[in-house]
């Protein structure tokens, strides 16, 4: 199962918003479940990890957006798998 979050040509402002608040989204998700108190050190280090990849990632896409033109053409989605069918 596919769902398209975003596809289309944006204002390079609107596609920095759009992308922006997805990642904020992601990064909010690893950070609660790290504080949840129900994971060890090792999973917490690892959401910690996940975390700054993401912000790494912003930052990058940040500065992609400002050395470009002023539309870009997004094409982001879900892909959703069962756990199962991938084994």
């Amino acid at each position: 199962m596919d769902i398209t979050v975003a596809k289309g040509i944006f204002s390079s402002k609107d596609a920095e918003e759009l992308i922006t608040q997805i990642i904020h989204i992601k990064i909010k998700y690893h950070e609660m479940k790290a504080s949840a108190g129900r994971y060890d050190s090792r999973i917490v280090k690892m959401r910690e990890k996940q975390i700054i990849q993401l912000q790494k990632d912003l930052f990058e896409f940040q500065r992609y957006i400002q050395h470009n033109p002023d539309k870009i053409y997004l094409n982001a989605g879900i892909e959703i798998i069962g756990y199962e069918a991938q084994n």
